[in-house]
């Protein structure tokens, strides 16, 4: 699966070579396409099966917006981090559980950022929640790519 997803990728890549480096190239593409599962199901939860109720998980309640948040949030971690340590980072030289746990903590920083972004977008300012996602989805992908980078699959040179 790891050489047809890369052979795919490569295939497309001439046309981006003057523009960006080839792990960069790889980042947009797959940080793309797990953008887009991850709004499509954020979406799909949010708005079908959470259905505009709140959700009680034990003591605590949450609203469908940000229900919807944890679980395609935890979806797209999986994901993501897949993608990165096969696909774009292949050059690290860090250890793979290394790697886990720090892709866990800039998670854990980026669910936070998203989170409160969504608390003042939808909650405060009335934003619609899929616009607001939208939003903060802006944000969070230019942070991680930072972090992703210089942080959790980091390369010698770097």
């Amino acid at each position: 699966m790891k050489n047809i997803i890369t052979a795919t990728l490569d295939f497309f890549y001439p046309p981006f070579r003057k523009f960006m480096p080839v792990v960069t190239y790889r980042y947009a593409a797959c940080g793309s396409a797990n953008t887009v599962l991850g709004l499509l199901l954020y979406n799909f939860l949010c708005y079908f099966v959470f259905a505009n109720e709140n959700i009680s998980v034990g003591p605590l309640v949450f609203k469908p917006h940000m229900a919807a948040l944890f679980v395609s949030g935890t979806t797209t971690f999986m994901v993501g981090f897949m993608l990165n340590r096969y696909i774009v980072f292949t050059e690290s030289y860090l250890r793979g559980r290394v790697q886990f746990i720090r892709y866990l903590l800039s998670f854990f920083f980026n669910l936070g950022l998203n989170y409160l972004l969504l608390k003042l977008f939808v909650d405060m300012l009335k934003i619609e929640p899929y616009i607001s996602q939208l939003v903060c989805t802006i944000i969070i992908i230019a942070v991680s790519y930072v972090t992703q980078k210089y942080f959790t699959f980091r390369i010698k040179n770097n």
